[in-house]
């Protein structure tokens, strides 16, 4: 029997999206990208990122960056207003971290901008980590698969965490990642999922009633 995570992980080719965040495992690369995909969308920030990393490539070059050109590259974004917290993530870092990424979730949360989200990408991403991660979009097919039916805000309540800690138990956790986003992009999406062509409409809760 295939596992959840087993059954995403086989069927990710068949909706697989590419972005250059995705060719790397330097922690400080894609914590830059996660700063930049926050409420943008992924096609968006592909070319900003890349001009990102070519003017500041190393967290030490970030560090002794003026604010000025920082907020000049994520302006393209709409994001000059938050140039600041790219300075002071990697700023805290060289400090506190000696500039040194930590393996754990706590002392990653105590980065300025990192929440959970974004630590538990690093976790699996840049050191798989069995480590849960959850954003919206996990959290709705979480809710759609096992018929929570939790209304609200949902991605930080319990049963929510719990689940997601199940399914990243799993051998290959940013792979997986990477597999829920993009299914979540193209199948389990917001509006309109399409339960009637997805893979898991016959184990899903939600899907069963909806084909």
């Amino acid at each position: 029997m295939y596992s959840l995570a087993k059954r995403i992980t086989k069927n990710h080719p068949f909706y697989h999206r590419d972005f250059p965040w995705r060719h790397t495992i330097d922690p400080y690369e894609v914590m830059i990208a996660e700063f930049m995909l926050r409420r943008t969308k992924a096609e968006q920030v592909v070319p900003v990122y890349c001009e990102f990393l070519s003017n500041f490539p190393t967290l030490k070059s970030l560090c002794n960056a003026d604010i000025s050109d920082i907020a000049h590259v994520t302006s393209h974004l709409g994001l000059h207003w938050r140039s600041a917290d790219f300075k002071n993530a990697s700023t805290f870092i060289e400090q506190e971290y000696n500039g040194q990424f930590p393996e754990e979730r706590k002392k990653l949360l105590r980065i300025p901008g990192v929440g959970d989200y974004v630590a538990g990408v690093i976790l699996t991403v840049c050191f798989k980590k069995k480590e849960y991660v959850v954003d919206c979009n996990i959290a709705r097919f979480i809710n759609r698969y096992y018929g929570l039916n939790l209304k609200g805000e949902i991605r930080r309540k319990k049963a929510i965490i719990e689940k997601a800690v199940d399914l990243f138990n799993y051998e290959y956790p940013g792979e997986l990642l990477f597999s829920i986003l993009d299914f979540t992009a193209t199948t389990c999406k917001p509006r309109h999922p399409n339960c009637s062509r997805c893979f898991l409409n016959s184990l899903c809760v939600t899907g069963k009633m909806m084909v």
